[in-house]
């Protein structure tokens, strides 16, 4: 196990931004993930386990402590009958690389979300989700590492207590797991319509009828590619905010003064309302900020890109200037998505 002092972590964020790590190591299997821990546990230093950084903002002060950045590669399948199929997957491995593994086989329950940047534990903390999809309805099992027990144990799908992009990893639990492999049941069939809309006019405008996995992952990523940039090219977090719900009696008073904003149903009492179409229309579509060196893509507000900034403060600026005009104008709080990670 080999410890780095003083590591950069502008490197292990997709932003491109942040001070350095004390500490930092990168595991590969339960084993080293074991001595890591030990090691940190006995230099009483704090701990934090990442996957690609495509979801983290590192303070300008770094972190104080061991950072662990996860390699733990593993891709296993158990085939039960010939619909139904379990894959297990270590918790490093690149997400694209295993929706694309399992679409060419023509499994099913995670195709739309290709081209989610980061890793296969991320997901879970962020309960990823696209197009009608999420990892929570394929979800059967996590091996974790429980920091508490000093042990490796099974969380069921129920255990990890998802909702709306969000878990009991990122919530009432969070830093007590360190997940190293998930299990997913996957079946050997297609998506059926109704699609989510931008999906949905995607196949109709190409006159798509294969509903395939593969044939959706394409689609998904003929759309993702057309309005969002690659993380590999231009510095940035994806989906900065997620979208708002608020009481429906808000909402109506909501479309009364803005009929085209658009909104998806949750239930009798709760609306989801569109954090792009909030951000465009205060005035930040393709926009530029001089003062922060940051911009909002021209695709797609939701995307704050890192042009020239300098410091995460610089982000947390332009992060504030979004903010506090959508609050002004809509009187709705917008929730950031990304993990900003600040301890000193």
């Amino acid at each position: 196990m080999e410890i780095i002092k003083k590591a950069s972590l502008s490197r292990y964020s997709t932003m491109g931004l942040g001070g350095p790590a004390d500490y930092l190591t990168i595991v590969t299997d339960r084993n080293t993930l074991l001595k890591a821990l030990q090691w940190a546990e006995k230099n009483q230093l704090a701990v934090m386990m990442i996957g690609g950084g495509s979801n983290i903002i590192w303070s300008d002060q770094g972190y104080r402590g061991l950072v662990i950045v996860n390699d733990i590669h593993r891709y296993e399948i158990f085939k039960e009958d010939e619909e139904n199929t379990y894959i297990t997957v270590g918790s490093g491995e690149d997400w694209d690389t295993v929706v694309e593994r399992t679409a060419n086989a023509g499994l099913s329950g995670i195709e739309a979300l290709s081209l989610i940047p980061g890793t296969s534990g991320a997901t879970l903390v962020q309960n990823i989700g696209a197009y009608g999809q999420e990892i929570a309805q394929t979800l059967t099992a996590a091996e974790v590492y429980d920091s508490q027990t000093k042990q490796f144990m099974m969380l069921t799908n129920s255990e990890c207590a998802f909702g709306y992009r969000t878990s009991r990893f990122k919530t009432t639990d969070k830093g007590r797991f360190y997940i190293t492999a998930l299990t997913l049941h996957l079946r050997k069939t297609s998506m059926e319509p109704p699609f989510y809309e931008a999906l949905s006019k995607y196949l109709d405008s190409n006159n798509i009828t294969d509903y395939s996995p593969a044939s959706i992952r394409k689609a998904v990523m003929a759309i993702r590619n057309s309005k969002l940039p690659n993380p590999k090219e231009v510095k940035n977090c994806g989906s900065f905010f997620t979208n708002p719900i608020v009481d429906k009696e808000y909402f109506i008073r909501l479309q009364q003064a803005y009929p085209n904003i658009p909104y998806w149903l949750i239930d009798s009492n709760k609306v989801k309302i569109s954090a792009a179409w909030l951000i465009e229309n205060a005035g930040f579509k393709d926009y530029h900020d001089p003062e922060t060196g940051m911009s909002t893509w021209s695709k797609q507000p939701l995307v704050l890109v890192n042009e020239s900034a300098k410091t995460t403060n610089d982000l947390l600026r332009f992060k504030r200037k979004i903010e506090d005009t959508v609050s002004q104008k809509f009187g709705v709080k917008l929730e950031q998505e990304p993990e900003l990670v600040i301890l000193q």
